[in-house]
């Protein structure tokens, strides 16, 4: 969890319950309060009872703490190897030029040390320096709701021109690319390594710059079976997911995972791939459509095993 700035969120949710415990008793309404303010819905699975239950020693039982001194969370070791690592992921140079630089320490781990099997292999030229010069114009048009003139390569070789005021991008982890999301009347997806020129427009649009770009979002409810620690590899498989966790009884919880309908065969995917731990009890479209993949599945094995 320390690797994860989604997940370090914990470290700073207790470090605001002992900063606040040092200045007056800790009530469990106001432990709860800031759980849920500076960390997730989950968290609270885990952070109130191993402190209000005095696991972690640091609260004692009437709301107050051993601790002297409000907490600080300088740079540790451990997290100095790992920015040294996230330096050297080529993805960082779309932001700055400037990275992180101590000679000091020697990476956690190297861009070489991994191998990753489930990602297709074309992805973005991410050192390329047309497509950086084309990702940082983008990212500087979105903060700045500035319209761009954008020429872009089809998958069949044409050219397309757009004049599109850009609302965000996005990054698919499955296939290691970056798109553009923007509008000119309508919604648009450009991906960025099809960009071939890029540049401020500076006419006047005739489309609404307020037009909301937003994907239609659903929920899935899933019932999980907390067995080979699969509730955190849950958690952790969908950290990048607004969702929500209830616990049912000790062995049994209810996860509530929010994703965009765009995604939907990728959640698909992602939850196939926790086998019968995990049971998808809702919308009912989502649970057909893994019913029907499970057939499909079952009858390939079927043709193969027959063939052989």
């Amino acid at each position: 969890m320390i690797f994860s700035e989604l997940y370090s969120a914990y470290y700073n949710a207790v470090a605001r319950i002992l900063k606040a415990a040092c200045s007056h008793p800790l009530s469990k309404a106001e432990l709860r309060d800031i759980v849920e303010r500076e960390a997730f819905g989950e968290s609270l699975l885990t952070i109130e009872p191993a402190m209000l239950g005095e696991r972690w020693q640091l609260l004692n039982a009437d709301g107050t703490t051993p601790i002297r001194f409000e907490p600080t969370m300088p740079l540790t070791l451990l997290q100095r190897k790992w920015l040294k690592a996230i330096a050297l992921d080529p993805r960082i140079r779309l932001f700055s030029d400037e990275v992180w630089e101590d000679p000091d320490v020697e990476p956690l781990f190297r861009q070489e040390d991994m191998d990753v099997f489930d990602r297709c292999s074309d992805g973005d030229p991410f050192d390329d320096e047309h497509y950086i010069q084309c990702f940082r114009m983008v990212l500087s048009a979105i903060r700045e709701k500035s319209p761009l003139w954008i020429e872009a390569a089809s998958p069949k070789g044409y050219v397309n021109h757009y004049v599109l005021t850009p609302q965000r991008l996005e990054y698919s982890e499955k296939d290691d690319k970056f798109r553009l999301v923007g509008h000119d009347g309508r919604h648009q997806f450009v991906n960025l390594a099809r960009i071939t020129a890029c540049k401020r427009y500076s006419g006047k649009v005739r489309y609404p710059e307020e037009l909301p770009v937003q994907p239609l979002k659903r929920v899935v409810e899933l019932e999980l079976l907390n067995e080979r620690n699969a509730l955190e590899r849950v958690l952790m498989h969908f950290a990048h997911f607004e969702k929500r966790a209830e616990k049912q009884d000790d062995l049994h919880y209810r996860i509530l995972v929010t994703y965009n309908e765009e995604d939907e065969t990728e959640m698909l995917i992602r939850i196939l791939s926790f086998g019968p731990v995990v049971k998808v009890r809702s919308p009912e479209d989502f649970v057909m459509k893994i019913r029907d993949r499970l057939i499909k599945q079952k009858r390939f094995q079927s043709s193969m095993g027959s063939s052989a």
